[in-house]
């Protein structure tokens, strides 16, 4: 998270204005915390430019939860199919769960290539009359994501699980039919996830499916159906602020995010072969950059030197292999500064 956030939260921990003690020790219906998450909410909406006709709410649980919240919403009993792009790990995870609702298809499968890539254009042939169609922005573990929005039919809801990516860029949120994100990487500390789900779809589900599943009841009740996670979206209100008002906005942000990106990735690309990326050059990510090293002795070797500079977590995951290097908002371009120049280095010394 953004040190100036950090160092705010820590001035107010054992005080928040107003309150005469910590917003974990007020009630979530305390009118001073309903307008701490009044004010999340609204910065959000602005950052994103999300229009009246979505609801913003607080959920707990997740991209777990919202696994099984998303059909148990949107396909239970509804007699459609949903359809699923297949691009990594998370996607995986999201369709086991789907299918424990009602049917499913898997419209684009990435698994050949170890998923290193999105699909094409043509890929993407969704029904009209589907349930709607699902896909993961960014694949954390192989460092793919998607550039644009899919092409999905205008009849059918797009769904987007942006845990990884969001806040990173402005997102056109209109083209989406729902859009959550869990906030542990951009947004805030675990514990809270942003759904942002247009209203017309509020009213599909069956409305006895469990309660907590059900978003109409966190819409209604203005994201207090139950005790909210209050620390969490006190945080992601002020990282939000952050961005708008330090960082100057999404489009700023964006920029900045692909400027740390291209450092890592020129350090790739440079190497004469000794760094391999796994994602496909037109869906890199700007949050986790993804490489192997010639053998698992040089990765062993590469992670081990790099911190002795400081320079930590780079183990990529085992189904990848090699490196992920996690660049999220809050990484200062010291920190890529340093593990670029440090890439560098050791290419030419064990090339």
């Amino acid at each position: 998270m953004p040190e100036s956030v950090l160092r705010e939260v820590q001035d107010e921990m054992l005080c928040y204005p107003g309150a005469g003690a910590s917003i974990m020790e007020i009630s979530h219906r305390d009118k001073l915390f309903v307008d701490v998450l009044h004010d999340a909410e609204s910065t959000i909406r602005e950052l994103l430019n999300v229009s009246d006709d979505y609801s913003v709410m607080f959920m707990q649980g997740g991209a777990t939860l919202q696994f099984s919240a998303i059909p148990a919403n949107l396909l239970r009993g509804s007699g459609k199919r949903a359809q699923y792009v297949l691009t990594g790990s998370w996607g995986k995870k999201a369709i086991k769960e789907a299918k424990k609702e009602g049917d499913v298809d898997v419209l684009f499968d990435a698994a050949d290539s170890n998923y290193d890539h999105i699909p094409s254009a043509s890929d993407l042939a969704c029904p009209d009359d589907a349930a709607y169609m699902y896909y993961c922005s960014n694949e954390t573990i192989q460092g793919v994501q998607f550039p644009t929005e899919p092409n999905c039919p205008d009849s059918v809801p797009l769904v987007s699980d942006a845990s990884s990516d969001f806040l990173c860029r402005p997102l056109p949120i209109d083209q989406y039919g729902l859009l959550y994100a869990c906030a542990q990487k951009n947004a805030g500390p675990a514990g809270v996830s942003v759904v942002i789900m247009r209203k017309d779809l509020l009213d599909q589900a069956d409305p006895n499916i469990p309660g907590y599943l059900h978003f109409k009841n966190h819409h209604d009740n203005d994201s207090e159906w139950n005790t909210p996670p209050t620390f969490a979206i006190y945080v992601l209100g002020k990282v939000a602020r952050w961005l708008r008002d330090d960082m100057g906005g999404l489009e700023k942000m964006e920029s900045i995010n692909r400027e740390k990106s291209q450092q890592l990735y020129s350090a790739i690309d440079s190497s004469n072969g000794f760094y391999r990326g796994h994602a496909k050059t037109d869906c890199r990510s700007l949050m986790n950059v993804t490489f192997n090293l010639p053998s698992d002795e040089l990765t062993a070797k590469f992670i081990a030197e790099a911190a002795e500079h400081k320079l930590a977590a780079l183990k990529g995951h085992r189904s990848v292999g090699g490196i992920r290097a996690s660049i999220y908002n809050a990484m200062p371009r010291e920190g890529v500064n340093a593990l670029a120049s440090f890439m560098n280095d050791f290419a030419s010394k064990n090339s």
